[in-house]
């Protein structure tokens, strides 16, 4: 009789395919269930690992088959890809999975905790309700420039060009378009609020981390992304070394290379693209902070800003940070800076 060895589950919303293999790639069942069924099925077969891509509600799912007392292991997406043979299907797509986590080379994804989850979540609430309100402050200037209105950008100076907008000694505007922008201040308002509580929340979440508060005292890096990077790689131990780190992250340079041939472009921008632009946005913020230092770090960021320009310097740097970052969670301690 066949042993089983490995399920792979092809996640949905509703309707799951899960493929079983032996040791040696023989499939023994490759099948439909519901999703009130999967669990029941999970919970009947033997202690076995269990694949699936990293995608859609995989942590979740994970973390169950886990408590089951299965070995999980997920695959990025663009790995399982390759091993796809024949046309799209829910059970071509099952035995790929099957075959890419018996690839040795491969690195799965860790699983994800709840409160892994619980900060990423409240990272993408963030991240929209920044966007919702770039978005409606830049619509009402447009809107407001068409009656010769405009203010200088930033958000202090919107707030002043609503108020001064909705007042009723202004005569370039009509009383019923005033109304309106008194809703939009509002709606602007109310926006600044839920970001400002999002941000105290995370706040306080890094506050209370250990891992928060080791990150917290590299350079260059806050609030946002010390839990950004604990959300997204918890301790850090999938990376064998910083350099890893910076590479799933996108910030090291894409190389072409055949024979004695060798040519370095680019960043990749592959991997986390949110973690990469706030590593960024902290690399520029340090750059401009460092620009009348002299420890060993200000010194080697103000040469590189000088010798390869601002934007590149803040590339670098963010990849250093990115690289302090897997040191500190992987050795346990505080940044020291070198004297």
């Amino acid at each position: 009789m066949r042993e089983l060895s490995l399920i792979a589950v092809d996640l949905a919303k509703n309707v799951f395919q899960v493929c079983g293999m032996t040791a040696d790639h023989r499939v023994i069942f490759n099948k439909q269930l519901r999703r009130q069924e999967l669990a029941a099925f999970m919970t009947q077969q033997p202690t076995v690992e269990v694949a699936m891509e990293a995608c859609y509600s995989s942590h979740y799912w994970g973390r169950c088959f886990q408590a089951m007392g299965h070995r999980v292991k997920l695959i990025p997406a663009q790995h399982v890809t390759p091993f796809v043979r024949g046309n799209k299907s829910d059970h071509n797509d099952a035995v790929a999975i099957a075959e890419a986590a018996s690839r040795p080379r491969l690195q799965p994804v860790p699983l994800k905790s709840v409160e892994q989850q619980d900060i990423q979540c409240l990272h993408r609430m963030r991240e929209r309700y920044l966007a919702q309100r770039t978005m409606l402050s830049n619509q009402t200037r447009g809107l407001l420039s068409e009656f010769g209105i405009v203010a200088p950008q930033g958000h202090r100076s919107f707030v002043i060009l609503l108020q001064q907008c909705a007042d009723a000694d202004c005569t370039q505007l009509s009383a019923l378009l005033k109304s309106e922008l008194r809703h939009i201040a509002d709606e602007y308002s109310a926006l600044n609020l839920r970001i400002k509580g999002l941000t105290d929340t995370l706040t306080k979440l890094a506050a209370s981390n250990p891992l928060c508060q080791l990150l917290l005292t590299i350079p260059g890096i806050g609030v946002i992304n010390a839990t950004a990077l604990v959300s997204a790689i918890g301790n850090g131990s999938q990376f064998t070394n910083g350099r890893e780190l910076a590479v799933w992250l996108g910030l090291t340079p894409r190389q072409s290379s055949s024979g004695e041939r060798f040519h370095s472009g680019g960043i990749t921008k592959r991997g986390n693209r949110y973690l990469r632009k706030q590593l960024v946005h902290g690399a520029r913020a340090l750059l401009f902070s460092c620009r009348r230092k002299t420890d060993p770090l200000s010194h080697w960021i103000n040469q590189l800003a000088a010798r390869r320009g601002v934007n590149k310097a803040c590339v670098a740097v963010a990849a250093r940070l990115a690289r302090l970052s897997w040191v500190l969670l992987n050795r346990q301690t505080p940044y020291r800076a070198a004297t």
